[in-house]
């Protein structure tokens, strides 16, 4: 498996930034993306419904460029999660993930045995169709290179923030903001206190167990602000927000010339 140099980054406690892809599902996404300077694409199929092709053919056009390709699965499923990355994905991000239980089983479907249970499958896409390698030192580096994204997005993930931080394997924390609060009781306040009390907790367990914090936000200032509470996998917006925004910053200011 080629060298996931965002995780390796995040293994010395550097932060990585990013983005993420929900709906310009175009050979050119990825490139785009990596020419602004993008180290990660986390294509998402939470939320879009893309099809196994779809995201496949989004994989192999990030392949091409030096950004790391992600995908966030639509549940935590090992056929899910087996299928990002027979695709080539370089690591994934599961939703939802409320226990320690629960995130060894990601563990479990990410790493290819004895680490864990996944799947075998060679000289495809995943391995750069390389018929006939070693596939001892092909699970070896898959192991050590693959990301492993558990978003905490729930109260219970929350209250189990401590122990799912302890899981060996789980790479990045990943705080999914708008469920967490919804889940909370608070939909949207950002600055309640006890939203802000789960984003330390999440940076600090993250810290004591060799592993970073991670968020998408939608602002420089917001990135900034959770990079000083100890943030480090950075994913700045999606691409159709950072669209939307920018061609109505700029047609706002056309029309008061």
């Amino acid at each position: 498996m080629r060298h996931n140099a965002v995780k390796e980054k995040l293994r010395r406690g550097e932060t990585a930034l990013g983005t993420m892809v929900f709906e310009f599902r175009t050979p050119g996404t990825a490139r785009i993306a990596a020419a602004a300077g993008a180290e990660f694409v986390i294509f998402d199929t939470e939320h879009t419904g893309w099809t196994a092709e779809t995201t496949a053919a989004l994989i192999a056009s990030a392949r091409g460029t030096d950004a790391v390709p992600l995908v966030r699965v639509p549940a935590a499923r090992s056929w899910f999660i087996a299928q990002a990355l027979d695709a080539g994905a370089m690591g994934v991000m599961v939703p939802m993930v409320e226990t320690a239980g629960q995130a060894r089983a990601v563990v479990d479907a990410v790493k290819y045995p004895p680490a864990g249970r996944r799947g075998a499958a060679f000289g495809i896409a995943h391995d750069d169709y390389l018929a006939g390698a070693d596939t001892v030192a092909t699970m070896d580096s898959a192991n050590n290179e693959t990301l492993v994204i558990v978003q905490i997005e729930t109260r219970e993930g929350a209250k189990n923030l401590a122990d799912i931080a302890t899981v060996g394997g789980v790479d990045v924390l990943w705080i999914g903001h708008f469920d967490l609060t919804n889940s909370l009781g608070i939909p949207g306040q950002f600055g309640h206190p006890e939203y802000l009390g789960v984003l330390d907790r999440c940076a600090e367990a993250a810290r004591a167990n060799g592993k970073s914090a991670g968020f998408m936000a939608s602002s420089v200032d917001e990135a900034r602000s959770y990079i000083e509470r100890g943030f480090r996998a950075i994913a700045y917006w999606g691409d159709l927000w950072i669209y939307g925004r920018a061609l109505h910053d700029a047609l706002s200011a056309l029309r008061a010339t």
